[in-house]
């Protein structure tokens, strides 16, 4: 019998403004917004690069990404990528500055992470 697939997952940020949230995701890591609502002041948007999609929302709670809540847990979202040292190298050429640089990790992935303008901690990397 063959298994459903399952096609993607997309984590889901509480932003303090999406507008802005929405200017750092396209400018510094080239995602484009696919979904915003309403069009002109949005209050939620979904922005996508390639099969990474982020779900943005503007509420009335302040965000608070897992390293405010536990320093073990820094990371809000883990990006699969086959090529982190090609993606790196856009990101710096956008303006993107990374909370930890490139780098073979001691739990055996090559990656990198940044912070967004909301305190999230995305890393982009593989296994070795």
């Amino acid at each position: 019998m063959n298994q459903p697939s399952i096609a993607g997952i997309a984590p889901f940020f509480i932003v303090h403004s999406v507008t802005v949230a929405l200017d750092f995701y396209s400018e510094k890591l080239g995602f484009e917004a696919v979904f915003k609502e309403p069009a002109d002041d949005p209050f939620f948007a979904i922005v996508q690069r390639d099969e990474a999609m982020i779900f943005l929302k503007s509420v009335d709670a302040a965000p608070l990404p897992n390293h405010k809540r536990s320093p073990d847990a820094r990371w809000d979202a883990y990006v699969s990528v086959p090529n982190p040292d090609i993606l790196a190298a856009e990101f710096e050429s956008r303006g993107a500055t990374f909370t930890i640089p490139l780098q073979d990790t001691h739990d055996g992935l090559r990656g990198f992470e940044l912070e967004d303008t909301d305190g999230y901690i995305l890393f982009f990397g593989r296994p070795r």
